[in-house]
């Protein structure tokens, strides 16, 4: 499915609650349900190791930013896993100036959707955040793309704080690799944080305020569902979101 299309089946999601023609809603379900009757509607999550290698608890919140593919499922997950104090969905690796949804889409801008993980390293630790990132959140082989999203700003990415987190992650992913862990190579780029820019508060919170939406079930309902059965020590039942911090 091309970048446009996904583009359209977004804000077909978003619109139709505003009474968006029914004959657009039709067209992008048909498009969805093509999808799913061609390939796996959401990536099979995988059963990984914990990273050998992690960073101390240290006191305070840390942050960490993480892409892979729609910002709505990444939020999800991260928003239901113990420890984490609050998940934003954003843009991350462009300017601030074309960090909104309309130009993003374009997949011209350098941005990734992306998710601003603040958590509690003493409960859980950036590895752990990892781990879960790799095995449920995403699948770390597909290029430029996850599901039916395809195009740059729905690539596989880590933006990393500091030289603590970066090496975290190259230990991990060469520990994957060398495992074997998915029949596939790793794409995953790391590239340092420069900047998160919080996306459009249409955005947030998305797969909760929306659980009937056709992509939330195809896509995302699964993520939560494999955190559970795969990670039930850090699974959450009730979700930290973006709107119970803001009131």
């Amino acid at each position: 499915m091309s970048q446009p299309l996904s583009a359209l089946a977004k804000a077909a999601a978003f619109l139709g609650d505003k009474m968006l023609a029914v004959a657009v809603v039709a067209a992008v379900a048909v498009a969805v349900g093509a999808y799913m009757a061609s390939s796996a509607a959401a990536e099979e999550a995988v059963q990984l190791p914990a990273p050998a290698f992690d960073l101390p608890a240290g006191d305070g919140p840390r942050t960490a930013v993480f892409a892979g593919g729609c910002f709505w499922g990444v939020q999800a997950v991260f928003q239901h896993t113990k420890g984490v104090l609050g998940a934003v969905s954003g843009y991350a690796g462009g300017a601030k100036e074309t960090a909104n949804y309309e130009a993003v889409t374009t997949g011209t801008t350098g941005h990734a959707e992306s998710v601003q993980v603040t958590y509690d390293p003493k409960q859980v630790s950036y590895g752990k955040l990892l781990q879960i990132y790799f095995s449920v959140a995403h699948d770390p082989t597909q290029l430029d793309r996850q599901g039916p999203d395809a195009g740059p700003p729905y690539r596989s990415a880590l933006f990393h704080a500091d030289e603590g987190q970066k090496q975290v992650a190259q230990r991990y992913i060469a520990q994957l690799e060398a495992a074997r862990a998915f029949p596939q190579k790793i794409v995953t780029q790391l590239a340092p944080l420069t900047a998160f820019h919080p996306a459009e508060g249409y955005h947030q919170d998305y797969a909760t305020r929306n659980p009937q939406s056709t992509y939330i079930i195809a896509f995302d309902r699964p993520k939560i569902d494999n955190l559970r059965k795969l990670m039930p020590e850090v699974f959450r039942e009730q979700p930290v979101l973006v709107a119970d911090r803001r009131s």
